[in-house]
């Protein structure tokens, strides 16, 4: 009955057909990097953990390899995916980066949503990508912590192995402050040793005594280089000066850094960008 019906359709439109058929078919290849979202989080009403204090979200997870068949494909060493409380998988096979949902019901995992990019990048083979597409978008995924690891499986048996990354250090890695819509960028790298910090406002180089405890880092008087940028810029980096010279909680969270003055402003910042 559908051949009979195609037969009928005008040529044009039986082409619109076959191209929507082509990009959909390119879309599930490239779904193969999305489904790197392979942690749990909580939705409808679901839990974030598997087990007793266990928990699947709000973690970020390294993806270590993929295994389908019986072959074993290891996975790049960015590949990684966290899984948020507030309903949101982020992360990047190493090559594309993606978001997704996931929900968690009981032991069990299931991804929907996928938005994703499409790039193709030498270092990451595309074998481990298409296996861990088929393997992440095959349905309920079983979920087994032990220790430090996550290893999700299908009902084939294939299975997606994680471990748990570490927060990254507040010293000698670079923060780049997020501000959306801002122009200019702020980079701050904090020395243990000289208990300083130094980077790039939006226009000016900046440095200052930075000394941390107990959850909060005590600033110095900025100094800057004096050069003179437009308006946006100097506004933003007038902002962000606000914050020295003054005593500010902080918190890190995987790779992100949140920093809270002393009259209530936040500004976060993620590692290595």
């Amino acid at each position: 009955m559908y051949r009979q019906k195609q037969q009928k359709q005008p040529k044009q439109k039986q082409r619109r057909q076959k191209r929507g058929m082509r990009l959909t078919v390119a879309a599930v290849l490239v779904l193969v990097p999305l489904a790197a979202a392979c942690g749990s989080e909580k939705a409808d009403g679901g839990s974030g953990s598997v087990g007793a204090d266990k928990p699947v979200t709000g973690v970020r997870w390294s993806i270590d390899s993929v295994t389908v068949n019986g072959t074993t494909h290891k996975a790049p060493d960015a590949a990684r995916v966290r899984i948020d409380d507030s309903g949101e998988a982020v992360g990047s096979t190493g090559c594309n980066t993606f978001s997704a949902r996931a929900a968690v019901d009981g032991e069990r995992v299931r991804l929907s949503d996928a938005v994703f990019t499409e790039k193709a990048c030498d270092k990451t083979p595309i074998d481990f990508e298409k296996s861990l597409g088929r393997t992440l978008t095959a349905g309920a995924l079983t979920t087994d912590t032990t220790g430090e690891r996550l290893t999700l499986t299908t009902s084939d048996g294939d299975t997606v192995r994680l471990s748990r990354q570490p927060d990254a250090s507040l010293y000698g890695t670079k923060w780049t402050v997020t501000a959306p819509g801002q122009k200019g960028r702020t980079h701050l790298t904090f020395d243990r040793d000289a208990e300083t910090v130094a980077g790039r406002l939006p226009c000016n180089h900046v440095n200052a005594r930075a000394t941390v405890s107990d959850g909060h880092i005590t600033l110095g008087a900025p100094s800057t280089t004096r050069m003179m940028c437009e308006g946006s810029l100097m506004d933003a980096e007038k902002r962000m000066l606000r914050f020295f010279d003054g005593r500010a909680d902080y918190r890190i969270d995987h790779e992100t850094l949140t920093l809270t003055s002393e009259y209530g402003t936040t500004v976060r910042a993620v590692a290595g960008q």
